[in-house]
């Protein structure tokens, strides 16, 4: 019988180990999987590789890992809070390393990994300094860069939604970066507010088909 429920945060978390990559699913405070955050603080990791919307913000448990020494890179496209964080002191000194992808791009090249394109071409960022190194080529008259489809280890997103097959839904904008980093990672680990008998989620509501999920840990109710 499948069943991708897991009793615990740890449980869901195993595997994850030095210089992993992870996918972080949200778009601010909405969507963000902090429960599995949080429970990597404690594991006391290094090297690891992160591709988030944002970074360094004060909110979540993503400022902590940072804090923490946990993380070696940052791959988003706005990393900036309204106060200073230890993100910024980090990149300052030049312990943590900063990549900045535009967001539609960003999501593109996530979206890219999940469905085998290798990469693709796009005028965003043509004849600025994040194109330098890149190739680029005229299509249709307008300089276009090419990128490269993104992938990772492991993808941790909040759904609103999940049964034991591990078919998630989510709720309004909490949809965001979670569909597309729950396809791109070689294994997903989703948290969700509601579990849901097998046959009960509305074939229409589900975005992320269970052939994409690994675990699932069922946080508690929202409102």
């Amino acid at each position: 019988m499948i069943d991708k429920f897991v009793p615990s945060v740890e449980a869901a978390l195993d595997g994850i180990g030095d210089g992993a990559s992870l996918m972080i699913g949200g778009f601010g405070t909405v969507g963000q999987p902090d429960i599995l955050v949080d429970g990597l603080i404690a594991r006391g990791l290094r090297g690891l590789v992160v591709i988030a919307n944002n970074a360094g913000g004060d909110f979540g448990g993503l400022p902590k890992l940072i804090e923490q020494g946990a993380i070696a890179k940052v791959i988003c496209s706005y990393p900036r809070a309204t106060g200073k964080t230890a993100f910024d002191a980090l990149l300052a000194a030049g312990k943590i390393e900063l990549e900045i992808v535009p967001q539609g791009t960003l999501a593109e090249r996530i979206r890219a990994a999940g469905v085998g394109v290798p990469a693709f071409y796009t005028p965003t960022a043509a004849g600025t300094a994040l194109a330098m190194g890149k190739e680029t080529r005229m299509i249709n008259g307008q300089e276009s860069v090419l990128e490269y489809a993104l992938d990772a280890d492991f993808a941790l997103v909040q759904a609103w939604e999940a049964d034991r097959w591990g078919n998630l839904t989510y709720r309004g904008t909490g949809r965001n970066f979670n569909p597309i980093m729950a396809a791109a990672a070689r294994v997903t680990i989703a948290t969700a507010h509601h579990a849901r008998p097998l046959g009960a989620l509305d074939p229409e509501h589900v975005m992320t088909p269970g052939l994409f999920v690994q675990r699932v840990f069922v946080a508690g109710s929202a409102p």
